[in-house]
């Protein structure tokens, strides 16, 4: 499909509708090495909604205008002081807001191709934008795209002031004050007193730093999709379970993944559906343990291998498998993990900012391809059980040794960097008209081996992997019986 398609209509600076009072924000040893990062690109097709495009846009602004309250950050801008530490000063300066028109797409056209079309690289702004240039740009722009029958709302964000979390978490808010909230339901936590803010002081380029990996090689994009059932039976491979399924739902895995899930009904809290769901699942966790999981104290007790972990295995060696390396080849699976949790004192949940780490994990092709699924599941799960609070603060320690920006990329041709999450909640933003038929990023950080993962939109635990590959590398990892076999519609 053609990406010329879209044209720009307009475009303007939304304000917060209240005027701030926060003071600088410090970036953290999380944050400063994004600065050489794209913004991020991420964004929901939606359904046209019942109304004019006039009336959507009025209501887009306002309700933008309406969050930007709750996030100063997001309406400020970057700034060094004379001591080389960077800042973000919420001076209200504002946001973009730009409307385009693709009134030629319609929402098949984007949705049936096999591989992602390059229009969706279309409905974003800031593309290719550094976010070191959030010192002169805004750090925050949404464009609405129109299409023949729906309508694409995209947010490119600046990288160095969000993670997933709290980019995502921005996103919802927006949403709800788009359909009518009157009150924040998740508010964003500001403090900036953890081992994350650094003394250190990142030197950077004149000019800037720019993006460590090359932009123009030829890459080919697909979302593989994985149904619960599919990801249920590949986690029950991988952890050698018989009987670890009720009525065909891992029980254990439904009750950890629930409080993102846009697919569990609408209820209060101590409601009658929650307490009869939640009842079952007890029971059926009692039952699952009993029958399939070793004691406690069994001298041969394995790791529980966990359905993600499970899935980037599989993923792992189809790749490595489609890259055709000698047995000798060293290859790495990166893996971003949140480091709220991990640190003690920990992080609020919502904590606004960077708190991710990139954990590696080593392998020789060799022994990713001769060893079972479950050996290399285990090397991804033993790297991730160990980033605990002492992991966390060397990892901040070794870079304030020597402070750089990350280096992103696929440096040797054999690395595979997985981002996002599945338990993000980017299914719940319904603007008032339903929820997204899909959730697409652009054209921001992508490279050969770059993979960022969605839950699906059925929800319950399924999983989509937005996979971006070589064309020779995409083309054996699509003919692969191993991975392809839980691919939801591959036959």
């Amino acid at each position: 499909m053609r990406s010329d398609l879209v044209t720009l209509v307009s475009k303007c600076t939304v304000i917060p509708e209240k005027k701030s009072d926060m003071g600088d924000l410090k970036l953290s040893a999380s944050d400063l090495p994004m600065l050489s990062c794209h913004y991020i690109q991420k964004g929901g097709l939606f359904t046209r909604p019942p109304f004019p495009v006039d009336s959507l846009l009025a209501l887009l602004k306002k309700a933008l205008s309406s969050a930007l309250v709750h996030f100063p950050p997001l309406a400020g801008r970057l700034t060094t002081d004379d001591h080389g530490y960077v800042y973000i000063t919420c001076n209200d300066a504002g946001v973009d807001f730009f409307h385009a028109n693709a009134g030629n797409v319609f929402i098949r056209d984007l949705l049936s191709p096999v591989h992602v079309p390059d229009t969706f690289k279309e409905f974003f702004a800031f593309d290719r934008t550094v976010s070191y240039d959030g010192h002169f740009r805004p750090i925050l722009a949404v464009q609405v795209t129109e299409l023949a029958d729906g309508v694409f709302i995209g947010c490119a964000v600046n990288h160095a002031v969000t993670d997933g979390t709290s980019f995502w978490n921005f996103f919802n808010t927006f949403a709800e004050f788009s359909r009518g909230l009157k009150k924040i339901s998740r508010t964003p936590c500001f403090e900036r007193n953890s081992v994350l803010i650094s003394p250190a002081v990142l030197i950077v380029p004149q000019g800037g730093p720019k993006v460590t990996f090359s932009g123009d090689e030829p890459i080919a994009e697909r979302i593989f999709s994985f149904s619960r059932e599919a990801i249920l039976k590949l986690k029950s491979k991988v952890n050698n379970q018989k009987s670890s399924w009720i009525g065909g739902i891992d029980a254990i895995e439904v009750l950890g993944k629930q409080s993102n899930d846009p697919w569990k009904p609408e209820q209060k809290p101590g409601g009658k559906v929650a307490s009869v769901l939640e009842n079952w699942l007890r029971n059926a966790v009692s039952v699952s343990v009993s029958v399939s999981k070793p004691q406690t104290d069994s001298p041969n007790q394995t790791a529980e291998i966990s359905s993600f972990q499970s899935l980037s295995a599989l993923l792992w060696r189809a790749v490595t498998r489609a890259r055709k390396f000698p047995p000798s080849k060293t290859t790495t699976f990166r893996m971003a993990v949140n480091v709220r949790h991990r640190l003690e004192p920990k992080l609020e949940p919502l904590y606004f900012g960077n708190a991710i780490q990139s954990i590696p994990t080593y392998a020789s092709a060799g022994e990713v391809l001769s060893q079972d699924l479950r050996w290399c599941a285990e090397q991804l799960n033993k790297n991730v059980k160990a980033h605990d609070d002492d992991m966390v603060r060397k990892f901040v320690g070794d870079w304030e040794s020597s402070p750089k920006c990350f280096p992103l990329g696929n440096f040797d041709g054999a690395m595979i960097t997985m981002g996002s999450s599945p338990r993000f909640p980017m299914y719940d933003n319904d603007f008032g008209w339903g929820r997204p038929m899909a959730i697409r990023s652009g054209r921001a950080n992508k490279f050969d081996g770059k993979i960022s993962a969605f839950p699906g939109r059925e929800g319950g635990g399924s999983v989509d992997l937005e996979v971006i590959l070589s064309p020779e590398t995409m083309a054996g990892l699509e003919s692969d019986s191993e991975f392809m076999q839980y691919v939801t519609g591959w036959a």
